[in-house]
């Protein structure tokens, strides 16, 4: 590695494509000096393809005619996202750089939470009387999709208060005579989401209708803005994110990787692991109460990682698949029963398998080296039940603990890898030296 530093290393990128892959290696100096090399159409292409948090940053540091500039680049809701990634103080600023049409749908985006609908949606959207002909509506529509109206997918037909009446495709408006009415091709009774539906929800929601963009409405039934599939990609990354990390034993991050600071990183990181650390002295405590049988047949001592760890990875793989299922709405809370019934099957399907290894392990050592002395086939025995016993009870838990959250209220994604594994630490302790006791020390 050379000893140059990330500050004074020479950039040598030339267009949007090649600023996108290595924007992230960058240094905050370095991205400022590269997007400032950068022509303009290269830059917009480069700022657009951007999250908001890279955006906010960016942001920050340019001059305030520049900050001007690019903020009025973005939708509505593309700048209330980056508004949200900046510091309290100096969110204030950010939006005095607003136009006056712009600043107040972004401050009424403001009021909502940023993982719901209305803290998600674009209210830009395309619109329509019932009372038009096709031939007016159409008229109408290009003069909206010469304006602020970012993406035109459906067109929402409304009254004088944004009542949302009904929903028009493009394919039944250009197939409809130009003097019919629009009330009489509308489509009543559209799927809608409420502007505090969780963004899973809405996410799922689009997933199953199969449709672009869903508009978004009040207690009422006015429409306040669209929800498109662009956003649900970026929701669903977001979420597979956070719940990846908290899978992993960390508190979600509410930054990239490198804009964390270490300090922030230690607290997501800290609490997770201290209650592990606390939990795991339960493994020390478990111990003693076997202190009797380790002291006769210490040889027990050897295969603690083995038999434990067996409980922790199988508990681990089944809280993995159950925490996604939830999430992509596969296993509901209603399904326990079955999802307890086929993890049953499968756990100790899958102990009956390791116990055999298990076993022949014992036994091969013995034949070749004499390892165990006169109890062998005891000890393989003991081997051998243990891990169907560890092993069940691991995927058991691992698949209940999420749907036990889920039920309690709480995100699933906390039943993490580490936490599963140290529950199955302690608890297959307890079941490997019972039956160590019943069938080697009897």
């Amino acid at each position: 590695m050379t000893t140059e530093s990330r500050h004074t290393r020479p950039i040598a990128l030339s267009d949007s494509d090649t600023a996108v892959g290595e924007w992230a290696t960058l240094s905050e100096e370095e991205r400022l000096t590269l997007f400032q090399s950068l022509a303009r159409g290269d830059a917009s292409e480069l700022f657009l393809s951007l999250d908001a948090a890279d955006q906010e940053a960016l942001i920050s540091v340019l001059p305030v005619a520049e900050r001007r500039v690019w903020l009025r680049l973005l939708a509505a809701d593309d700048v209330a996202d980056v508004i949200q990634q900046a510091p309290e103080e100096d969110r204030e600023g950010l939006l005095n750089l607003l136009d006056h049409r712009t600043r107040p749908e972004v401050e009424a985006l403001l009021e909502y939470q940023a993982d719901v609908a209305g803290g998600r949606m674009d209210p830009a959207y395309a619109w329509i009387r019932p009372e038009m002909t096709v031939a007016q509506a159409l008229a109408y529509l290009r003069l909206q999709a010469s304006g602020r109206t970012s993406a035109i997918y459906y067109t929402y037909v409304v009254d004088h208060t944004e009542l949302l009446l009904g929903v028009v495709s493009f394919r039944d408006l250009m197939a409809a005579p130009s003097t019919g009415r629009i009330e009489n091709i509308m489509l009543r009774d559209p799927i809608t989401v409420h502007e505090d539906t969780d963004q899973e929800q809405v996410a799922r929601i689009l997933q199953d209708s199969s449709l672009i963009a869903v508009p978004v409405v009040d207690d009422d039934g006015h429409i306040k803005g669209i929800i498109t599939v662009d956003d649900v990609i970026q929701v669903v990354e977001e979420e597979a994110t956070e719940d990846f990390q908290k899978i992993g034993g960390v508190q979600a991050l509410d930054q990239p990787y490198f804009r964390t600071a270490p300090r922030e990183m230690l607290q997501k990181r800290v609490g997770w692991l201290s209650l592990l650390f606390v939990s795991q002295m339960l493994t020390t405590t478990a111990m003693g109460f076997f202190e009797k049988e380790i002291a006769q047949a210490l040889v027990l001592v050897l295969f603690i990682p083995l038999v434990i760890s067996s409980g922790g990875n199988s508990g681990g793989q089944a809280a993995t698949l159950v925490i996604r299922a939830l999430a992509l709405g596969e296993v509901r809370l209603r399904d326990w029963w079955e999802v307890m019934h086929r993890e049953i099957v499968v756990g100790l399907s899958l102990g009956i398998v390791l116990a055999v290894l298990g076993g022949l392990r014992v036994l091969g050592a013995h034949a070749l080296f004499g390892s165990y002395n006169d109890q062998p086939l005891r000890l393989a025995l003991t081997i051998s039940l243990s891990l169907i016993g560890v092993v069940t009870w691991g995927t058991l838990s691992g698949s209940m603990l999420p749907l036990l959250l889920r039920r309690a209220g709480f995100d699933p994604a906390n039943a993490s890898a580490p936490f599963v594994a140290t529950l199955c630490d302690v608890t297959g302790l307890l079941i490997y030296f019972s039956i160590a006791k019943a069938v080697l020390l009897a």
